[in-house]
């Protein structure tokens, strides 16, 4: 087994609120390593690339948000996954620029899959206590994203395959900024 990357950010709501030490101890705290990480403003074509529009993405969003307004008798209000996907693409690349943001490249066996559990839920009202979103973000919902007409503010990002882990890595960071280097479990 091979050990995994999954790049982590923490978005402007999580660095204006001052958590950035208490989220990044959740990771360390779990035996994940470290390798990279800055403080970057994005700017609107890393935002676009970080948020580039996958079709099938589209189509599960478009689902998810038509039977959730369905469930609560609300009318949806976008007409196919395009206006959808173009729309929340729009939401979250204005949320991404508004304050710099904190990118965190970690590594473990299981790396992804250990940092979405330490994450919790995408709507934090969703994620249990003892996660990330739970702890620190659990009165923001989809409705009161969708009343604002804005994007969840979640205070975090993480990968969630490896090829996505790649890419988005990609993004953000060059060869040069990842370190190597052997923690006390590693040896």
């Amino acid at each position: 087994m091979e050990k995994e990357r999954t790049l982590i950010l923490i978005k402007p709501d999580g660095v204006v609120r001052g958590i950035i030490g208490r989220i990044i101890s959740r990771f360390e705290d779990s035996g994940l390593k470290l390798i990279a990480m800055k403080m970057i403003w994005a700017d609107e074509a890393l935002a676009k690339k970080h948020y580039h529009l996958d079709e099938e993405w589209m189509k599960q969003a478009f689902e998810k948000t038509r039977v959730t307004a369905e469930k609560e008798g609300r009318v949806m209000e976008f007409k196919d996954p395009l206006h959808l996907g173009t729309t929340l693409q729009k939401w979250n690349m204005e949320f991404l620029c508004e304050n710099p943001v904190v990118a965190i490249i970690l590594e473990g066996y299981h790396a992804i899959e250990l940092a979405r559990k330490i994450v919790g839920s995408t709507e934090p009202k969703q994620s249990p206590p003892g996660t990330i979103r739970g702890d620190f973000a659990s009165v923001e919902s989809y409705a009161v994203a969708n009343k604002k007409k804005r994007v969840l503010r979640n205070l975090i990002h993480a990968s969630d395959s490896v090829p996505n882990a790649e890419r988005e890595i990609s993004l953000w960071f060059s060869k040069s900024d990842i370190h190597n280097y052997k923690k006390s479990f590693d040896i």
